[in-house]
Formats: structure tokens, sequence, C-alpha cells
């Protein structure tokens, strides 16, 4: 502790008034009253290491005429409730590691500063419902243990909760974050409400032990969370983090004009990916889930590589890239190739109009098993896999059949192929017949 220390008694923390060297809470009611009357409203109130009561606090704060400036209170204890109605504090508020043994009630408190209330521990209700500071608000390493209320709150520069623990339910519906909001590491118990929360907000490897909903207008970063129940996250014209995300319940993440990256998410249960506008997923690589849903999204710069199992992806209303079309000519066999416009993969690039392989790691054999294995709801779009699982099969040169297959019948999924080699066959045949007919008649007249 950085502060002279109660003189009362060697376990008392509370930091020593002058001249008496004691802290309020063992003063005389005479001290107290003398000291009380000498504050003065605005300035900076040091209750440091101070165990306050209800009526002690009322005290303190009716001497300040609900008017204070800084603030310092690390490691005060508050054995009584905590009701902050109308209080302003001009000047930065500290109240590291306190305790709070009833209910903390910041409601209709204004704070023109920042507010710490890092290490702190709330053994109940925990509410900052509406309340508006200018400054930063920091929770890191907080224990709530029940509820905590931060709908309507109003974080001008931002809120930080690294770390923290929420044991009961939380909400921040409707939540201004201004600079972002930190929840790196956080632990929730029972339900999140994240719903129609404004600003950024990053959850890295956050835990959600119980169903979370998340909304936010803002940056959403959700990498290396790990989610025990329901996970459902709503986001508009943004971008989602998923990479790395583990959920054991059922997922949704609904897009609006947003982008989301599930690059290596474990996702256990029914997951539904959709979108509305502009949405798409720009990566679904090594990401593992047996039920996966994707509806209404951009998909042609999604990367599909490493996905654990692509036969438990249903597409359907999907945009995927598309290969270019028109003849090329090249050294290699067969020199004349002409190319029809198909969907395809983001794996598979298009280099001199021809589609390849381009992505580092991606054999013509795991395109191939994307390609068989996923499920697109219209036929179009699945024709056209169908044909890309057998082109990357020939492409990989492991037999003999895929190549006279593409080049006789188009894998027999491209009639147009089919029907040119029979009208070059009967044209051929015509033109034998006549020939050998022209050959007879001027034998026989000579």
């Amino acid at each position: 502790m950085d502060w002279v220390t109660c003189a009362y008694s060697a376990a008392c923390t509370g930091v020593a008034t002058r001249p008496s060297g004691l802290c309020l809470a063992h003063l005389s009611p005479e001290q107290l009253s003398e000291t009380l009357a000498g504050v003065v409203p605005g300035r900076l109130l040091d209750l440091r290491g101070t165990t306050l009561t209800g009526d002690l606090l009322g005290r303190v704060l009716e001497a300040t005429g609900g008017r204070l400036g800084r603030a310092r209170m690390e490691r005060a204890r508050f054995t009584g409730d905590v009701r902050l109605s109308g209080v302003t504090f001009g000047g930065d508020v500290s109240l590291d590691d306190a305790r709070f043994d009833r209910l903390a009630s910041f409601f209709g408190a204004r704070f023109e500063g920042n507010v710490s209330l890092a290490g702190a521990r709330f053994a109940r209700e925990l509410s900052f419902h509406g309340v508006a500071v200018r400054g930063h608000v920091s929770l890191d390493r907080a224990v709530m243990s029940r509820d905590a209320l931060f709908s309507q709150a109003d974080f001008g520069h931002g809120l930080s909760c690294e770390r923290a623990r929420f044991d009961g339910y939380a909400t921040f519906d409707g939540a201004r974050l201004g600079a972002g909001a930190a929840f790196r590491g956080a632990r929730f118990g029972r339900t999140l409400s994240f719903r129609k929360v404004s600003g950024n907000a990053a959850f890295e490897a956050a835990h959600f032990a119980a169903d979370a909903y998340l909304s936010a207008t803002g940056r959403l970063s959700l990498a290396r969370a790990r989610a025990d129940a329901t996970l459902d996250v709503t986001v508009a014209r943004c971008g989602v983090d998923l990479r790395g995300v583990e959920v054991a319940g059922a997922t949704a993440v609904k897009l609006t004009d947003s982008s989301a990256d599930l690059e290596g998410a474990v996702l256990r249960g029914p997951a539904v990916v959709s979108g509305r506008g502009r949405s798409g997923v720009s990566s679904l690589r090594e990401v593992q889930a047996a039920d996966l849903t994707l509806h209404g999204l951009d998909l042609s710069a999604c990367r599909f590589a490493g996905l654990a199992h692509p036969a438990g992806v249903r597409v359907k209303d999907c945009v995927f890239a598309l290969t270019p079309r028109g003849v090329q000519v090249s050294l290699r066999w067969p020199v004349l190739r002409w190319f029809s416009r198909r969907s395809v993969l983001a794996d598979e690039r298009g280099a001199a109009g021809e589609p390849v392989s381009g992505e580092q790691g991606v054999s013509p054999e795991t395109l191939a098993a994307l390609y068989a294995g996923l499920r697109p709801s219209d036929r179009a779009t699945a024709a056209d896999f169908a044909f890309a699982a057998m082109e990357m099969r020939r492409r990989a040169g492991r037999h003999w059949w895929p190549p006279a297959s593409w080049l006789l019948l188009g894998y027999g999924l491209r009639v147009g192929r089919t029907a040119g080699w029979l009208t070059a066959l009967a044209t051929v045949a015509v033109v034998a017949v006549l020939w050998a007919s022209a050959g007879h008649a001027s034998a026989v007249h000579p």
C-alpha cells in the first residue's frame, strides 16, 4: 500500500486523516463531524482502504453536496448498499480492488473522467444501467457474483473487462461503447445479452458457460472464444471474427452487409450462417462442423481447404466465383481447349483462362473431395461442382478414364460436347459415304 494507514489497528488499511492519524471509520463522532465539515465539493476525496458502512458513505456524499472531484477509493470496502443516484464525479475515480458486500448501484451517477474498478469484487448486484462516462471504464479482473446490468450505458472512451468474471446474468443491451470494449479472457457464468450494442467489441478467448446473444453495429471478435451452450451472433455493416471459436450448442450467425471469418471454428451443434444484402464469408478453412448451413452469402472469396465435413455443409442461395469462358491454346495436350463458365471455389484460381489449384497446399485431390462433398441447393451449381470434382480428379492424373471422359463426354455433364462429337462423327460418316459413292460412280461410268 502506498499510503499511511490508520493508527487504530495494524489490521486497518484505511488511509489516515490529519491530524488524528485515524481513518474515517475509526474517528470519534466529534472528529468525524469536524473532518466532514472540512470537505470541499469538487475536490479530491481520499478513502483508500477505508471500510464504509451505508451510513458513513451517506454522510460523506452529503458533505460533498453530491459533487466530487477526483476520488481515490482503492481497496475500500463498502458494507452497506451503495447508491450513487445524482452524484457527479468531476475527475477520475479509482476503485481498484474495492469490495462491495451489498448492492452497488451507479445508476444516475455522472462521471466526467475515467473510472477504474480493476480487481473489484461485487458480492451482490452491480448496476451501471444508463450511466454516462466521458472517459474510459476498466473492470479488468473484476468479479461480479450476481447480475451485472450495463444496458443503455454510454462509455465515451470505451470499456475494458479483460479477464473479468460475470457469475450472474449480464446485459449490455443498447450500450454505446465509444472507443470499443475488450472482454479478452472474460468468463460469463450465466446468460449474456449483448444486443443492439454500438461500437467495436472483442471477446477473444472469452468463455460463455451459458447462452450468449450478441448483436452489434461495430466490428465483433470472438476469436478462440468457447461457448458451452447457444451462441447467437447478429451484426450489421461490419465484420465478425469467429476464427477458432468452439461452440458446443447451436450456432446462429446473421449478417447484414457484413463479412465473417470462421477459419478453424469447431461447431459441434447445428450451425447456420445466413446473410442479407452484401454479406459473405471469407474463410471456412479447417472448420469442423457436421451440420452447417450457409444461406444467402457471397462465397466467391471464401476458402474451403481443410473443411472437415464437406458432406455436412448445405449451401442455399449462395454466390461463388466464376471461371472465365472462351478458347485457350496451350503447349500441353490438348492443344486447343474451350471453357464454359461455371461456379468454382475460391481455392481454385483462374490463370490464363484455365482453372488451376493455386492455393498453397491445396491439391487437386483435396479440391475433388470438397466439390464432391458440398451440397448446393440449386441444380446449376450442383452440376458445376460435379463437373469440377471430375476435373480435379483428371488433374490429379491417377486414372486414364477421366481425361477420356472429359474429352469425349464432358464427364457426362456437358451435353454440348457429346452433341459436338456426334455431329463430327456423323459429318465424317456422310463425307465417307459420299466419297465412296462418287468413287463407285466413276468406276461404273469411266
